[in-house]
């Protein structure tokens, strides 16, 4: 039997889909639809709706608060820039781990490319101590990505073409 965040995370994508990727939706409607409290919708969208998974979630508290669900389009500039901003100025190796995963399921980029970027990041390559391991992870990271769209922009590449 499926655990409740299984259930709500299902619902959601259902929704997701039938709304064309993007979707807004009540927080204490959707806490009520499952008869829980409003921290189990925020636990299901902290862990199954990230960035690593395809999604970016917006959310405004409140009266009139909504949750704004968005599957982004993995192939675009947009997503890449997204996980750019993502990292910030600091990224763990798991976390860097998950992005590579899904640029290569999605093609962006292939295995070859995946675990060549996996050795480069991973913890026995950048054999510092932390916090600074984590702040070198995501400045190579980011310059990794930023080539992957320099080159695309430089094929002449439109939007949709990574």
């Amino acid at each position: 039997m499926p655990n409740l965040a299984d259930v709500i995370e299902d619902f959601l994508k259902n929704l997701i889909e039938e709304a064309g990727n993007i979707l807004e939706i009540q927080r204490n409607d959707l806490a009520n639809k499952f008869q829980c409290a409003p921290s189990q919708i925020n636990y299901v969208l902290a862990t199954r709706f990230t960035l690593e998974r395809g999604y970016i979630v917006e959310s405004r508290r409140g009266g009139g608060g909504y949750i704004r669900i968005k599957k982004v389009r993995i192939r675009d500039d947009e997503f890449l820039k997204e996980v750019i901003e993502c990292i910030g100025n600091s990224i763990s190796s798991s976390k860097a781990s998950d992005l590579v995963n899904i640029l290569n399921r999605e093609g962006i980029i292939n295995k070859r490319e995946a675990e060549i970027i996996k050795a480069a990041l991973n913890r026995r390559s950048l054999d510092i101590p932390l916090p600074e391991r984590d702040r070198l992870r995501a400045r190579i990271f980011k310059a990794m990505l930023t080539a992957l769209l320099n080159e695309n922009m430089e094929k002449g590449g439109n939007e949709n073409d990574l």
